[in-house]
């Protein structure tokens, strides 16, 4: 799936979504990168993150940081279902608050700026935040994903957004996921179900060089 011939990206009404830009994602010490190295290598992620990251500042388009939720004791206790994914979560202690793993990774920490969402306990960084009320109130109507994990928060985060009525566009190479077949399966079938674009980092700069006020 490609971008339309003309630019769709006006950055006025344009944000980018960058989902968990933790250490324990991305350093190579942390508790969850052993999950997603072999993509993340795969896809050249941290480059892809940079080049992404650096090109929608470059064309004045509003980086909103959605983050997961930060570990503490007894963040299930009572609960009558936590999902799998969230008790996995919780095992690993994975961005415990406090922690180094919980801290932005250095490449990526947000600038004066960017809007930091509230954190989402499950896949969707919609779901009990306050990101859609956020953008909306930017005039927001085309949201960019990248960030982890493919199949995961990515995937929920960007099939609400289309129920919600924002354009939304994956990119394929700066994300990753526990394995190549998830990577597939994310943007190969289950993505055009849901997302207008699915580009790689080079054409979704591609775009935004040449997007301009509507």
């Amino acid at each position: 799936m490609n971008a339309p011939p003309t630019a769709i990206y006006d950055p006025q009404r344009t944000a980018l979504l960058f989902v968990d830009p933790y250490n324990d994602f991305l350093d190579p010490a942390g508790k969850l990168w052993p999950l997603v190295a072999a993509t993340a290598e795969q896809t050249n992620l941290h480059a892809n993150l940079r080049a992404t990251l650096a090109a929608a500042r470059a064309a004045g388009i509003a980086v909103f940081i959605v983050p997961h939720r930060q570990w503490e004791p007894g963040d299930f206790a009572g609960w009558d279902h936590p999902t799998p994914y969230q008790l996995g979560a919780a095992g690993a202690q994975a961005f415990a608050r406090g922690s180094w793993g919980a801290q932005w990774h250095p490449d990526f920490a947000p600038l004066p700026g960017d809007t930091i969402v509230k954190e989402h306990w499950g896949g969707s960084g919609f779901a009990n935040t306050d990101l859609d009320m956020l953008l909306k109130q930017r005039g927001i109507t085309h949201v960019v994903l990248i960030g982890l994990i493919a199949n995961t928060c990515i995937e929920t985060t960007g099939r609400f957004a289309a129920e919600l009525g924002y354009h939304v566009t994956l990119v394929r190479d700066a994300t990753a996921a526990a394995s190549p077949e998830a990577l597939h399966c994310a943007h190969e079938i289950n993505g055009p179900t849901f997302a207008h674009a699915i580009l790689p980092t080079a054409g979704l700069i591609a775009a935004l060089s040449i997007a301009e006020p509507a």
